[in-house]
């Protein structure tokens, strides 16, 4: 009970913060489906590297029935170097369940968002907050370590959500729809701009005085956080080396062409092969590469 009462105190102190410093950013004022594809790009990317990328998407696909009729080819030229590119590869097979079982309209319903390709429970809850001003906990990144913080008294989140933290959060969230879903940006901002990973700036908090963790003394953590593996020289960088090929010819691609991309070969042939497996490249007839059609 003392964990809700310190929440509720949390949700007012942080929308008035947000009605003062939202950012304008082009999906709060879209369609449903303009929600939809800034959430599949911002996924690990930052916001600044989606904004140019979203809005070429909008205006060449303004609706999921406009990137359905496409080929996949087009959506992974089209994603470009945004990264972890199997994001453009369910962002079109999503377009095209939308577009044959949804009559072209994004669903609002959780189990129907959470059985298009590449959503989870994560997309799936900003959707229906952030495109239908739904009830909804939405538990991203930043949104966790301000409950982390400001509930729990933790410098960071846990690795993984579990049931407690799914409760706490539960409890916190507004009831309202409306609320709810402003509650929900607003507190991805908080923790976007200001209470940040690795320099919150608790000076500009509006809720630093009731804050378990600044009350505490700001503790650090014992165990230090995870890191991301490093990228350069990594299969996942191989993989982007060899796309990058595929991607940027007018023809489809020899196997032997791609020693240039990639000169080790264990490494470029697991690309070759995680590439085929994701969808995002495959084999003609005759052993050469393309992006799908």
């Amino acid at each position: 009970m003392a964990d809700e009462r310190r929440g509720s105190d949390l949700v007012s102190p942080v929308i008035r913060w947000f009605d003062r410093h939202e950012r304008d950013l082009p999906w709060r004022h879209t369609t449903a489906w303009g929600v939809v594809v800034s959430e599949f790009m911002l996924q690990q990317t930052p916001v600044d590297r989606v904004l140019p990328r979203w809005h070429e998407w909008m205006d060449r696909w303004p609706a999921p029935v406009d990137l359905a009729a496409a080929p996949p080819a087009d959506a992974i030229r089209a994603w470009g170097r945004l990264g972890y590119p199997r994001r453009a590869r369910f962002l079109h097979a999503a377009a095209v369940r939308i577009a044959t079982e949804h009559g072209g309209e994004v669903p609002a319903d959780e189990a129907a968002l959470r059985a298009l390709p590449g959503v989870g429970e994560y997309t799936a809850a900003a959707i229906r907050a952030f495109a239908f001003g739904r009830r909804s906990v939405v538990l991203d990144t930043n949104v966790r370590r301000v409950l982390a913080r400001a509930v729990d008294g933790r410098e960071r989140q846990s690795p993984s959500i579990s049931t407690v933290e799914r409760t706490t959060a539960d409890a916190l969230w507004p009831r309202r729809d409306a609320r709810s879903a402003r509650w929900s940006a607003a507190v991805m901002e908080l923790g976007a701009l200001v209470c940040t990973a690795r320099t919150p700036d608790c000076s500009r908090c509006p809720i630093r005085h009731r804050c378990a963790w600044n009350a505490a003394g700001r503790p650090v953590d014992e165990v230090a956080p995870r890191r991301q593996a490093a990228y350069e020289g990594s299969d996942r960088q191989a993989r982007g080396a060899v796309l990058a090929v595929v991607r940027g010819a007018d023809a489809p691609v020899a196997l032997a062409s791609l020693r240039d991309a990639w000169p080790d070969d264990a490494q470029r042939d697991r690309a070759v092969a995680g590439l085929i497996a994701d969808g995002l490249v495959e084999v003609t007839e005759g052993g050469l590469l393309r992006l799908p059609t």
